[in-house]
């Protein structure tokens, strides 16, 4: 399978052909070229590089190539080992580093990995930035210290510690409320680091009944790693078997959040950022962000409170550069990612929980009366399979002129925006297909309109 370049930076599946797979070849010439980057924009020297990664069973092997590449180019690396995605973001900060690298595929099965770049903000790299890389990747055109000049490494482990501190301080978790409303706890970790990172964080907020399942890291995932609804039966099942108050799960690098209800019913992962909005706006009135593909309930919750919802194109580098045009009070992506600027700039599953179980333990209500606080909105989400080499003009025209009277977005593939319902069609970031999604105020709505996109498509 081809290798995907993307905004986020590059992944693949492991293994085959240099060029085709995320082979060992790729990997050095990749983190050279970001090494080449790095350098080159540095302002002082010697550079430092943080780089993490998940539990999958290819990470080890990656990070070493990652690691000895940077340190045969001159640059220091600090390494987390097993980490989350928002850890390693925090740590360039920091550690006032220069960039970061994630080894993680985010929510792509185990046979997948990738390269996530960062900036010396812990933030992703801008679209530019990433061809400027590539274009470095394509050329060759490294240069590679002498052996007095290699980097050092250093091993780093206690980031996560230091990541659920500065969650703590936050003035809007409320460890003391948490305590004592003694909530049951179920943890899906999908076997990677959120099994170690979520119950690490439920600990230190104060939770004592903590059933973790999914919970040894080695990277062998117990389920497909998406945590949409129909993968988390065995979360479900703990939650009904242990008569839990709520059910957590993440993705395998922890930056997605969704939770199941009491009652065993999906909270929606849509839903995560709609609800932590509601808690934080009711303190501080402001915009919010989120990115085309997702739920129009945000804007809905906004308005109640003065505020605006702004959208962005798909990419969390996206969605945190609307943020700070907008000077937004929060944003995320309907996946499930929460990005809370006073934490830092990046989705964030473990402020995420803190942020939930507060507003959950002031309200004194389970989760699923929590979630009849917002309207019932429902998004389809497929995906068709395409070559590399598809031409979407004259495809998004035709789906134009099958919904007279649609208003037209062109800001990332195409959005359509239609009386209490819209459908995007974009191609994806992370996998060669075409991702459609549709909301509309019941199911079967939102499915019918994804199914006549489809049949326009295929």
């Amino acid at each position: 399978m081809p290798l995907i370049s993307s905004v986020s930076g590059i992944r693949g599946t492991i293994g085959g052909l240099p060029g085709e797979g995320l082979t060992p070849v790729d990997i050095v010439a990749y983190a050279a070229a970001y090494g080449k980057f790095i350098l080159n924009k540095a302002r002082t020297k010697p550079c430092r590089i943080v780089v993490g990664r998940d539990a999958r069973i290819s990470g080890e092997q990656v990070c070493e190539f990652v690691c000895n590449t940077l340190i045969a180019m001159g640059i220091d690396t600090v390494e987390l080992g097993l980490s989350t995605t928002p850890t390693v973001e925090m740590a360039v900060i920091a550690e006032q580093a220069s960039g970061g690298i994630i080894i993680t595929a985010s929510h792509n099965p185990e046979h997948w990995n990738a390269l996530k770049l960062l900036n010396e903000k812990g933030e992703f790299l801008s679209g530019e930035e990433g061809a400027i890389i590539r274009d470095y990747r394509n050329n060759g055109d490294f240069r590679f210290a002498s052996i007095q000049d290699t980097g050092i490494r250093t091993v780093k482990y206690d980031y996560l510690e230091y990541h659920i501190d500065k969650i703590m301080a936050l003035e809007e978790v409320d460890s003391e409320a948490i305590k004592k409303a003694g909530f049951s706890i179920v943890v899906d970790g999908i076997n990677s680091v959120g099994g170690i990172a979520v119950p690490a964080l439920l600990q230190k907020l104060g939770v004592r009944k903590i059933k973790i399942i999914n919970g040894e890291p080695t990277g062998r995932f117990a389920h497909n790693p998406e945590p949409l609804p129909e993968h988390l039966q065995d979360l479900t099942h703990g939650v009904l078997t242990n008569r839990a108050d709520i059910g957590i799960v993440v993705d395998p690098d922890v930056d997605r959040l969704a939770f199941i209800c009491e009652n065993g019913k999906p909270f929606g992962e849509e839903y995560t950022l709609v609800a932590v909005a509601d808690y934080l706006l009711q303190k501080k009135s402001g915009n919010v962000v989120s990115n085309l593909s997702s739920s129009n309930a945000l804007g809905i919750v906004a308005q109640k409170y003065g505020g605006k919802r702004y959208t962005s194109a798909v990419g969390e580098v996206h969605v945190v550069q609307k943020m700070k045009e907008t000077n937004a009070v929060i944003g995320g992506e309907g996946n499930g990612g929460i990005i809370y600027p006073p934490l830092h700039y990046g989705r964030d599953a473990l402020v995420g929980i803190a942020l939930f179980l507060t507003y959950l333990a002031k309200l004194k209500e389970p989760v699923s009366k929590v979630r009849q606080k917002y309207p019932d909105l429902f998004i389809a989400k497929s995906k068709i399979s395409i070559p590399g080499t598809i031409q979407t003009e004259e495809l998004f025209s035709r789906i134009v002129t099958a919904f007279p009277g649609a208003v037209a977005d062109y800001t990332d593939g195409l959005y359509l925006a239609l009386q209490k319902k819209w459908i995007h069609i974009r191609k994806s970031n992370t996998e060669p297909v075409l991702r459609i999604y549709s909301e509309a105020d019941s199911p079967d709505a939102a499915e019918m309109l994804a199914k006549s996109v489809k049949k326009i498509i295929e």
